[in-house]
């Protein structure tokens, strides 16, 4: 099966430091030759890699402005997290009126396919038509987590496209109307916080064929929509989205929008872990909905953004005192199966030892017995995030040994060092702690 992976390693940066490894939340990654090996069927894109290495060596692939000129018809898609990359922003139509004066021929807010979204599940939610809790489906980074290490968690994610997906339709949709152009001349960018939303462009979750043609990340379009945004003395009334559409960019707002009261809100990939966990082991099920996002704070602390998330998700609060509650709605103008996948979410095994149960078994009592040899520690200097994830590698022939382990490799050294020390021609050999006098005979 093939992969599309938007984080990249590049290699000439990589130290082989060690500090990606111990982060990933699916162990995908390995320090082999002293260099990052990132393992494609378990790599999720959550950036977190990108985060954490100190020598810039994880980058995340995303198009250029310049792919624009492919089509005839440009449609910019904005993160609502792109507002709050802004200081002193009290209109997001100086936001919207910047991206067409960039090149763009119209902008779809994202935020009114998350409103849409939104209401739909709310629907869905009254009627008793989702397995609770659960859990949602907006963030795709947390949607690959599930189904690469959660195989029993697959059924609660929530079977909506993300607002993304939504926007892209629905945007290329109205444009195919009021132009006269094919689908395939018109393009569709969407202004990204993060890299899991490129892969999902390339390889979607729920449908077979994004309607989405590329992805901009926020750090690349800031500079020159700034620079656009200074020039704007009067914008142009083009915001049709509210406060429930734009909090999305935030932890915590797509679960405020549900208007219910038993839900759970996290973000980070830790602690998005920890809630699956906890799921998994059936220790929530007095929840209704569960919010997880990747990033902490939610889409603004995205690793492709430009501003602190936290000044971000303050200045995306003060901007909602000036905007409606929301200005979208599923009903006889929208159809609810625009927002539905295609099938359901399968689980990948990418963390399967072997599809075969028997041959899993004898495996597993490999590592285990492998483990206890080991010392437990889970430095990481092997090149392994954890002592067990070192004794996998050993048995699936990874390429790993046991005395990758610097403590089982020091013991290896200090007894062939005795027994060399023990050798009959090394009898009568000067050792480093011994000296001659002057008659020639050794002194301790």
């Amino acid at each position: 099966m093939q992969y599309f992976h938007s984080v990249r390693l590049d290699e000439e940066k990589c130290l082989g430091c060690t500090n990606c490894i111990k982060r990933c939340p699916t162990q995908a990654i390995r320090v082999r030759d002293g260099k990052a090996r990132i393992i494609s069927n378990r790599c999720i894109d959550c950036g977190e890699c990108i985060r954490v290495c100190p020598h810039h060596a994880k980058r995340a692939v995303t198009d250029p402005l310049s792919m624009m000129d492919d089509f005839r018809y440009k449609i910019a898609l904005p993160a609502p997290t792109l507002y709050g990359q802004f200081n002193h922003l009290l209109d997001v139509d100086y936001v919207l009126t910047g991206l067409i004066d960039l090149g763009f021929d119209s902008v779809f807010e994202v935020s009114r396919a998350a409103e849409l979204v939104s209401d739909y599940t709310r629907h869905l939610m009254r009627e008793n038509k989702l397995k609770t809790p659960v859990i949602s489906s907006a963030c795709p980074a947390v949607v690959r987590l599930v189904k690469v290490r959660y195989p029993d968690l697959c059924e609660q994610v929530l079977p909506h496209l993300s607002p993304m997906q939504v926007a892209a339709r629905m945007a290329k949709e109205e444009a195919m109307r009021e132009t006269g152009l094919a689908k395939e001349e018109i393009g569709c960018f969407f202004i990204t916080p993060c890299p899991a939303k490129v892969t999902d462009i390339v390889s979607p979750i729920g449908i077979s064929k994004s309607w989405a043609d590329g992805a901009f990340s926020i750090a690349d379009i800031y500079k020159p929509l700034l620079e656009k945004m200074e020039q704007i003395k009067t914008p142009r009334p083009l915001s049709k989205s509210g406060i429930i559409g734009v909090s999305w960019a935030n932890s915590g707002g797509e679960s405020a929008a549900l208007i219910r009261e038993q839900y759970l809100a996290a973000d980070g990939i830790e602690n998005v872990i920890t809630v699956l966990d906890q799921l998994e082991d059936e220790r929530l099920t007095e929840l209704d909905f569960i919010e997880l996002n990747a990033c902490p704070g939610g889409c603004v602390g995205g690793v492709l953004t430009v501003e602190n998330p936290y000044v971000a998700k303050a200045r995306i609060q003060r901007l909602r005192k000036y905007m409606p509650v929301s200005l979208n709605h599923v009903n006889g103008s929208v159809s609810p199966e625009i927002l539905e996948w295609d099938g359901e979410l399968e689980y990948t095994g990418g963390m399967q030892l072997s599809s075969d149960l028997v041959e899993a078994m004898r495996m597993m009592q490999e590592i285990d017995a492998l483990e206890k040899m080991l010392p437990a520690l889970d430095c990481g200097s092997c090149g392994a995030p954890s002592c067990r994830a070192l004794a996998e590698d050993i048995v699936t022939g990874s390429g790993a040994r046991l005395n990758d382990c610097i403590f089982i490799l020091r013991k290896e050294a200090s007894s062939l060092g005795v027994s060399l020390s023990d050798h009959p021609a090394d009898r009568g050999r000067i050792h480093p702690t011994e000296e001659q006098n002057d008659d020639g005979k050794n002194t301790q």
